[in-house]
């Protein structure tokens, strides 16, 4: 998913870094409220960063320009919502382009949106949805993972395909080819991250039940 260095033209870069700002700052405004109101809350903070850091490091060779891997941002989005990991991602994405070459500075904000913004969204609008219908913990959580990655990779072929239309048949076909492309890797991936996430969640919540329930 990670849209590499220089891949994508100076005005789309720049629009994409201006879009996801606004949910940065909502981001670090709930991270801070989330400190204040304990600070023990850094330790888990850290442990979704990490989480979402070693599965979207897993990188497997995609299309051209990007490629596939879990995103790791379910748990987080179920633990604290979809706004802490608009900052929790873009500073796993910063370090991944400056250590791993994965990814990019120029492409920051577009990868931003699409794993730190849009896929949580989705993913914590599935999960509340999932939780309305009486769907167990553990399926509600399996899911909001699940649509959280695809949600990401669907948003990084929008973002390709704008950039890169069909020359003969045009934008929207070009979208269509970059999902399908996307899907014969990432969905059997996203069905591993789903179980992967409930698996952590659950490990988290046997050793730290009373901070679990504080958060909920």
């Amino acid at each position: 998913m990670h849209i590499m260095e220089g891949f994508l033209p100076v005005k789309w870069a720049i629009f994409w870094l201006i879009v996801f700002i606004p949910f940065l700052v909502l981001g670090l405004m709930r991270i801070r409220k989330l400190i204040a109101i304990d600070k023990n809350n850094k330790l888990l903070l850290a442990l979704c960063a990490a989480f979402i850091f070693v599965l979207s490091a897993l990188k497997i060779p995609s299309v051209t320009g990007s490629c596939s891997h879990p995103t790791g941002v379910g748990l987080a989005t179920v633990m604290f919502g979809p706004l802490v990991v608009s900052v929790l991602g873009v500073i796993v994405l910063l370090f991944q382009a400056l250590l791993l070459a994965h990814g990019g500075i120029t492409t920051l904000g577009a990868n931003a949106m699409s794993m730190a913004v849009i896929g949580p969204m989705v993913g914590f609008v599935v999960y509340k949805l999932a939780r309305k219908l009486n769907c167990n913990k553990s399926v509600s959580i399996f899911l909001c993972a699940m649509t959280a990655d695809l949600a990401t990779y669907l948003t990084t072929s929008v973002q390709l395909g704008v950039v890169f239309p069909d020359p003969a048949s045009g934008m929207m076909a070009s979208i269509l080819k970059f999902m399908a492309i996307f899907c014969v890797t990432q969905v059997p991936i996203a069905i591993a991250e789903g179980l992967l996430t409930v698996v952590m969640y659950n490990l988290i919540s046997k050793n730290l039940p009373e901070k679990v329930a504080q958060l909920r």
